[in-house]
């Protein structure tokens, strides 16, 4: 007589396989999809810091505006919440039309509303005087300046990304 042996796989076997085949499957799309959110905050804070520093740059460029008593200045104390809605065109500094320094430092911060407006996502911007742009152990931004007379300008740009999570960009003139 010979013994029957069994040849294959049973049910539960396969089953059992299926299992944690799904088991992986989920969790590489699980890592993907935090992967994706991650390389898209990574984004949005290199072109924050871009934008902050272009901005920085702009004024040390108008620097008879940039030079002017903080409440005369036009930089310091600026603010803009994009959703506050989309910025209205300003006059161009653009080709033949030759600007005054204002002109230019109104130009410059239209430019910096858009850029806001259209890159970031709930974004906001300010430039401030702001000794300590952190909390007390520095591992969270504050939004609010101090007014710090001796404290360099600093530009601030945040938003809100698109996993609920903040971003935000801070540099110093």
């Amino acid at each position: 007589m010979r013994a029957h042996g069994v040849q294959g796989f049973t049910l539960v076997e396969v089953l059992v396989a299926l299992f944690v085949l799904a088991v992986g499957i989920v969790g590489a799309g699980a890592t993907q999809l935090t992967a994706e959110r991650l390389r898209q905050h990574a984004a949005l804070a290199s072109e924050a810091a871009q934008l902050a520093a272009s901005l920085a740059s702009r004024m040390r460029v108008n620097a008879p505006v940039a030079g002017l008593p903080d409440p005369a200045n036009p930089y310091l104390g600026f603010q803009y919440d994009a959703s506050d809605g989309a910025p209205t065109a300003p006059l161009s500094c653009f080709g033949a039309t030759a600007c005054t320094p204002q002109q230019l430092a109104d130009f410059d911060l239209h430019e910096i509303r858009r850029a806001v407006h259209a890159q970031f996502p709930g974004g906001r911007v300010e430039v401030c005087r702001d000794g300590s742009p952190w909390d007390s152990a520095g591992k969270s931004f504050r939004w609010s300046c101090d007014g710090d007379p001796g404290a360099l300008p600093v530009v601030k740009l945040g938003w809100q990304g698109t996993d609920g999570a903040p971003g935000y960009v801070t540099v110093l003139r």
